[in-house]
């Protein structure tokens, strides 16, 4: 026979806190509070601005050397006589940025500026010209140019064709796209912009403005130099046909 043995609960005695110490505590969580908010406005205001960068003073004079050299060169071939252009079936030209541009001279910006090449490794199609030929030879230490084939303008713009709508980057993958931007000037496909890329026809402007320049990327691991630079890209400058080349490898 089993007993039941009653089960005796201990009521929780819930002990109050004295009103001084709820006081206190609001009045700590208001100062905290105020402390975090103004260190977030402090923040704010340290991060308006760009931070400040130190630089060498072994920095200023390299970049004066090459700023001075650069001018140096521009003033010298004022003096010589025009380099002549091509033959007319070299209508068409490439250039693509080798070199880095930090600390060179405003003119020479100005013309890297001009042709697009504002990141290393970015190329852009150059219609060949008077103009553009002696833009070529200011900006010759830094930049490769030459005359791509038509095998190397299509695998560049089917590749890496983009073009931009508002913000955003869009590549050229749609031929209703290409009709809808470029209809007016009677392009309406991929392989119109092609062939008025290739053979500098009435809307080469209009089709070059069109695509963005082209981002080329560098093989993860090419041969570098002591000064960091690849050597299988050479030297900048006119290149002719050994552009095709360059393009086989940054493409």
């Amino acid at each position: 026979m089993s007993v039941c043995v009653p089960v005796i609960r201990s009521k929780k005695v819930i002990q109050l806190v004295p009103e001084y110490l709820l006081k206190k505590r609001k009045s700590y969580q208001a100062i905290k509070a105020t402390q975090a908010k103004l260190a977030l406005l402090e923040k704010r205001k340290i991060s308006r601005g760009k931070p400040l960068k130190f630089k060498r003073l072994e920095d200023f004079l390299k970049d004066s050397h090459k700023k001075h050299r650069d001018e140096t060169r521009i003033c010298r071939s004022e003096h010589r006589p025009p380099a002549p252009l091509p033959p007319a079936k070299n209508r068409l030209a490439f250039a693509v940025r080798i070199r880095e541009i930090k600390g060179i001279s405003p003119k020479v910006m100005n013309v890297i500026q001009m042709l697009r090449l504002r990141k290393i490794f970015s190329g852009a199609f150059v219609k060949i010209n008077k103009t553009s030929v002696a833009m070529m030879k200011i900006v010759e230490p830094y930049v490769a140019w030459g005359f791509p084939n038509l095998k190397s303008v299509r695998e560049l713009i089917l590749k890496r064709g983009q073009t931009r709508v508002g913000r955003m980057r869009v590549p050229l993958t749609d031929n209703a796209f290409i009709e809808q931007h470029m209809g007016k000037q009677g392009i309406i496909c991929l392989e119109d912009l092609i062939h008025e890329i290739y053979s500098v026809g009435k809307s080469f402007q209009a089709a070059s403005n069109f695509l963005l320049p082209f981002k080329l990327s560098v093989p993860r691991h090419a041969a570098r130099d002591k000064a960091g630079l690849l050597k299988d890209l050479g030297n900048p400058g006119f290149r002719g046909t050994d552009i095709n080349s360059i393009i086989r490898l940054l493409n």
